[in-house]
C-alpha cells in the first residue's frame, strides 16, 4: 500500500490538556443539546432538567473511572485495552467491538441531526447530505490529528457561542413556568435520563486519543474530568432556559428546538443564526466521534482483535487511513435509519455495556499503586473501588431504561462480538502488548 505504513510506526503526541478538553467538549456538546433537548423535553416536560442530572452523575462516575484506567493503560484501543488486560481477550473483543460499532451509531445519529437542522433551513434530503457530512469529516481526519483538533476547536467555539446565545436571550424566562411539572411518572423521567445518556457520551472517546496526547498520564483525567464538569453545567443551564422560554409539547414537536427556543425569545431574525451553529455544533460531534472511533478500530487491529490492514498508518500524514474509511462507511449505512430518537437508544445501549464491562474492568484491577493515577480508586471501602461500583450500578439502571429493542439490538451486537472472538487468533498482532 503506498501510502501506508505498519502500525508500529505509531501515532504522534500532539495533543495537551486544552486541545483534549476541547475534543471532548466538542464530541459531547453536539450531540445532545442540540439534537436531542425537544425529544427529551416531551417525555420529562418541564422537569427535563433533572433527567439531566441524572445522566450527568452517571456520566461522571464512569468518566472517573475512564480518567483512571486512561492514566494508566494510555493507548489507543481504550474500551478494549482495559477490558482485555481485566478479562483476558475474548471479553476485551466483546467490549472493545461494542464500543466501536457504538461510536459509528452514535456518529450516524449526529449526523442524521445535522441533516435535520440543514433540511429546516434549506430543504435538503436528509440522508444525502448526513452520508456527505460523513464523507467530508473522514477526508479532514486523513489530513491531521493537528487539523482535525484545529478545526473542530473552531467548531466547539461557534458551537459554545450559540448556547451562550440561547441561554442569554432566553434566562429573563427563567421563573414563568414550574419546573417539577414532569410530562409522566419517575419510568419516563429515567426513560428521559436514558435518551439524555447520549448527550454524554464522548469522555470514553477521548481515552481512545491517549497515544496523541502529551503526558497522558496527567492530561487524559484532568482533560476528561474537565469535560463532564463543564458539559453539564452547560446542559443544566439550557434545559432550565429552554423550557421556561418554549412550552415542552412545542419544543418536542420541533426538528430544531434551540432555533425555536431563540426565536420565541427574539423574533425570527435570530432562529436561523442559531441553526447554522448547531449545523457546526453537529459536525464538530461527528468528525471527532469518527476520529475516536477509528483509533478504536486501529487499536484493536494493532493488538490483533481485527485484520491488521486497520492498523496501518498513513506514511504523509501519520493518520491510520484504513480505519477511518471503514468506520465511516459502516456509519453512512447506520444513518439510513433516519430515526435520531432510535438510532441514539441503539448507541445508549451499545455503549452501556461496554460500560458495565470497563467498571468491572476497575474492580477486577483494584487500586493503582501509583498516587497520580488513583483517580477513582482512591475511594475504596474494603479494598473496593466505590466510584467504579457506581458507575456500574447506574450503566445498569440506565441500560434498563433504553427500551426493549435498543436491548435486544445491543444484546445480538455482543452476541456477533463473542462469534467474532472465536476467529481473533487469526489476525497477528501488530505492535507491543505493554
Amino acid at each position: 500500500m503506498p501510502d501506508g505504513s505498519a502500525a508500529g510506526d505509531g501515532l504522534k503526541r500532539r495533543l495537551g490538556v486544552f486541545e483534549m478538553t476541547a475534543t471532548g467538549v466538542g464530541i459531547i456538546l453536539g450531540a445532545g443539546i442540540y439534537v436531542l433537548i425537544g425529544e427529551a423535553a416531551g417525555i420529562a416536560g418541564n422537569g427535563v432538567w433533572l433527567p439531566f442530572l441524572i445522566s450527568a452523575a452517571a456520566a461522571a462516575f464512569t468518566g472517573l473511572t475512564y480518567a483512571e484506567l486512561a492514566a494508566r493503560i494510555p493507548r489507543a484501543g481504550a474500551t478494549f485495552e482495559y477490558t482485555r488486560r481485566a478479562f483476558g481477550p475474548r471479553v476485551g473483543f466483546v467490549s472493545g467491538w461494542t464500543m466501536l460499532f457504538a461510536a459509528m451509531i452514535q456518529v450516524s445519529a449526529v449526523g442524521i441531526g445535522f441533516s435535520g437542522y440543514l433540511s429546516d433551513l434549506a430543504g435538503v434530503p436528509r440522508v444525502p447530505v448526513t452520508i456527505g457530512l460523513i464523507a467530508v469529516s473522514a477526508f479532514v481526519l486523513w489530513l491531521g490529528v493537528r487539523e482535525s483538533v484545529r478545526l473542530g476547536i473552531t467548531f466547539a467555539m461557534i458551537e459554545a457561542f450559540g448556547l451562550i446565545l440561547a441561554i442569554a436571550v432566553s434566562a429573563r424566562f427563567v421563573g414563568d413556568v414550574d419546573y417539577l411539572e414532569f410530562a409522566g411518572g419517575f419510568p419516563d423521567i429515567m426513560r428521559g435520563s436514558a435518551l439524555l445518556f447520549f448527550a454524554f457520551l464522548g469522555f470514553e472517546q477521548m481515552a481512545n486519543l491517549a497515544e496523541e496526547a502529551k503526558e497522558p498520564h496527567r492530561s487524559l483525567p484532568r482533560s476528561i474530568v474537565l469535560s463532564v464538569v463543564i458539559i453539564t453545567v452547560v446542559y443544566m443551564l439550557v434545559a432550565v432556559t429552554s423550557v421556561s422560554a418554549v412550552d415542552w409539547r412545542d419544543l418536542a414537536d420541533s426538528n430544531a428546538p434551540l432555533g425555536l427556543v431563540v426565536e420565541t425569545a427574539t423574533g425570527a431574525e435570530l432562529s436561523n443564526v442559531l441553526s447554522v451553529i448547531a449545523l457546526f455544533a453537529t459536525a464538530n460531534t461527528v468528525l471527532f466521534g469518527l476520529m475516536a472511533a477509528s483509533r478504536q478500530a486501529f487499536g484493536m487491529a494493532r493488538a490483533g482483535a481485527l485484520p491488521a490492514i486497520l492498523a496501518r498508518v498513513s506514511e504523509t500524514r501519520q493518520t491510520p487511513l484504513i480505519a477511518i474509511v471503514v468506520v465511516a462507511v459502516v456509519a453512512a449505512l447506520f444513518s439510513l435509519a433516519g430515526d435520531i430518537g432510535q438510532v441514539a437508544q441503539m448507541s445508549n445501549a451499545a455503549v452501556l455495556i461496554a460500560f458495565i464491562l470497563v467498571n468491572a474492568s476497575l474492580i477486577r484491577m483494584g487500586p493503582g499503586d501509583g498516587v497520580q493515577t488513583r483517580v477513582a480508586s482512591r475511594w475504596s471501602v474494603r479494598g473496593v473501588s466505590v466510584v467504579p461500583v457506581l458507575g456500574l450500578t447506574t450503566s445498569a439502571i440506565m441500560l434498563a431504561y433504553t427500551g426493549v429493542i435498543p436491548i435486544l439490538l445491543a444484546l445480538a451486537l455482543v452476541a456477533s462480538g463473542i462469534i467474532g472472538s472465536a476467529i481473533t487468533d487469526r489476525f497477528p498482532s501488530q505492535g507491543r502488548d505493554d
